[in-house]
């Protein structure tokens, strides 16, 4: 019976695939492989059981059924394993399976192979979502709207500069991803505590041809495991991945709200529902989505830095809780990755929101652009915020536009006609640099897909 959510309802299949529990023995399995191939060219085992083991290391011979029932008398899941492929070996092969090794050489370096194809899952689908992005802001960089600081109408900005910061910070995370792999995916074979005494003088060389037959940088010095400061970065990556999509989600779904609606997800009306019980309900269930998910793959931060405290040269504090978070945030990650995609493409617009928004203050939100025109005209700066202050304030109170308060006042005329305070009125003419700026991150952009 099906019980987590990640069962039935999150995730995606190829990244489920990778953490499956079959795949993740056959990554062991091949670590065993890679173990026995790497001794046979030093000829610390025969060539010939070498090539046995590596035969026989697969699941279509080791199987998950066999490897559980061999735990449930041992309650030890690496020499489950090891018995496992050796019974199925033939000849005395089976007799030289994981010589020199410790359980979490098996671990760690599998587990790198299983992260590193995580990763590179996530990495992919960060470029998509940021190709996705960048083309809203190349759409978007001309569509003016009121920009919002503590929730209050602020100043125009445009939608291209929203998707481009956006686009700016995906590419950030893919970077991070990209040189925590580095890290993190390790090949790992030291023995007990990291010194590789079993091997003797071939310690060091059986450890760095593992690595190089998995197609992973030796670890440059470990104890039992690889240390977890690479885990924990990992998680952080993930965690902080989660809150750039988050952030993406959470201005969608404010810009949807029913007094606001200058965007919004797509929705259905011939088969979507919004609500069992209001028929009208059209609700950003897919945003919510995320946000919510992104707040459990922020929560694995705590315990991933507190599993790089481990006793001495290692203790088993770390395996039961990695046991559930790197799975867990790996495929919790991709799958919010995978709603953003999907809440992106197609995003809707509103623009005659967009357009009465923007001008919902009466002008306000030009205040700042006629304090800085009378400026730039000769008045002081203090006098001329003094003064457009005192006009923003009654224009507020008296229910009227700024313009018409400006209008009134003796001294502005000293400085601007009608047609000039008429032309500083104009919202979409008050943009700064922001269309340039877009441009900049998209010719940035281009030059960054290009070396990825």
């Amino acid at each position: 019976m099906a019980i987590h959510p990640i069962e039935f309802r999150y995730g995606t299949p190829e990244m489920k695939k990778i953490w499956d529990a079959e795949n993740k023995l056959q990554k062991m399995l091949e670590v065993e492989a890679a173990l026995a191939e790497a001794e046979s060219q030093l000829k610390l085992i025969p060539k010939e059981a070498a090539e046995e083991i590596k035969n026989k290391a697969n699941t279509q011979y080791v199987t998950k059924q066999r490897v559980d029932e061999i735990e449930r008398e041992t309650n030890h899941d690496i020499a489950s394993i090891v018995k496992a492929l050796a019974e199925v070996c033939e000849g005395n092969a089976g007799e030289y399976v994981h010589f020199g090794a410790t359980s979490n050489d098996i671990i760690d370096s599998s587990q790198s192979l299983l992260l590193k194809e995580s990763i590179e899952i996530i990495q992919e689908k960060v470029k998509r979502l940021a190709k996705i992005i960048l083309k809203l802001a190349n759409d978007h960089k001309k569509t003016v709207c009121i920009g919002r600081t503590h929730g209050q109408h602020a100043l125009p900005t445009t939608y291209g500069m929203k998707f481009a910061i956006w686009a700016d910070e995906l590419h950030r995370q893919y970077d991070r991803l990209e040189e925590c792999k580095g890290r993190l995916c390790v090949g790992m074979m030291t023995g007990a505590v990291g010194t590789s005494a079993a091997l003797g003088e071939d310690g060091l060389n059986v450890h760095q041809k593992v690595s190089e037959v998995l197609g992973l940088p030796p670890v440059l010095i470990s104890n039992q495991v690889v240390q977890r400061d690479n885990h924990a970065e990992y998680i952080m990556i993930l965690a902080n991945l989660a809150s750039t999509l988050d952030k993406i989600a959470l201005e969608i779904r404010n810009l949807q709200r029913t007094e606001i609606r200058e965007l919004g997800e797509s929705f259905d009306p011939e088969k979507q529902v919004g609500s069992s019980t209001m028929p009208h309900k059209m609700n950003p269930i897919t945003a919510e989505r995320i946000c919510g998910v992104s707040r459990v793959v922020r929560a694995y931060t705590s315990p991933a830095l507190q599993n790089n405290s481990l006793w001495h040269e290692r203790d088993l504090t770390n395996s039961s809780s990695e046991r559930i978070m790197l799975p867990e945030s790996s495929i919790l990650t991709d799958y919010i990755l995978n709603l953003t995609i999907k809440l992106m493409e197609k995003l809707v617009f509103y623009p005659e929101n967009i357009e009465k928004n923007l001008n919902l203050t009466g002008g306000l939100i030009m205040a700042e652009r006629f304090m800085a025109e009378l400026t730039r005209r000769g008045m002081g700066r203090q006098t001329a915020y003094a003064l457009v202050r005192k006009c923003a304030i009654e224009a507020n109170k008296q229910g009227i536009s700024l313009k018409d308060v400006i209008l009134r006042q003796t001294e502005i005329h000293d400085y601007l006609n009608h047609d000039e305070v008429d032309e500083i009125m104009d919202p979409h003419t008050y943009l700064g640099s922001s269309v340039q700026m877009v441009e900049n991150v998209l010719n940035e952009s281009e030059r960054w897909f290009e070396t990825i």
